[in-house]
């Protein structure tokens, strides 16, 4: 799933054809409060065949997403797509994408961190994919 990651993320940086910003920098907020925003990509294929189950990701997002964002997140449904490492070929799979907006600070990277460590132990992924972006943010 590597491959997955360092493709998406150049993507993401090559969309606007502009250098990806410092996920340390902070936006001059005039209303609101300036914080990072997660962005974090769950493959939904299983090594050795077949995916997580709507049934299994309802269960990791109670057990695990939830718990660490007790404030709220959102979570899309998307197609990711990966050049297999070796063949080149192109993969597609189904993905859910979670977005939140956390405070800046070692706690948000934290809870960050043990979403994406569950998601990999228990779905038997080599990565999660993440990307932070900094926001002016009101709620």
């Amino acid at each position: 799933m590597t491959g997955r990651i360092w493709t998406l993320m150049l993507l993401l940086t090559l969309i606007g054809c502009v250098p990806p910003p410092d996920p340390g920098a902070r936006p001059s907020c005039d209303a609101g409060t300036s914080m990072p925003v997660y962005s974090l990509y769950f493959g939904r294929s299983v090594p050795g065949g077949g995916e997580v189950a709507d049934r299994d990701w309802d269960g990791f997002r109670n057990s695990a997403i939830t718990p660490n964002l007790p404030n709220g997140y959102t979570i899309l449904d998307a197609e990711g797509a990966w050049a297999a490492p070796g063949s080149g070929r192109t993969i597609h799979e189904r993905t859910k994408m979670l977005i939140v907006a956390l405070p800046p600070g070692p706690a948000g990277l934290a809870a960050i961190e043990r979403v994406r460590s569950a998601y990999r132990t228990q779905f038997h992924q080599q990565q999660v994919g993440m990307t932070i972006q900094p926001a002016c943010a009101s709620f």
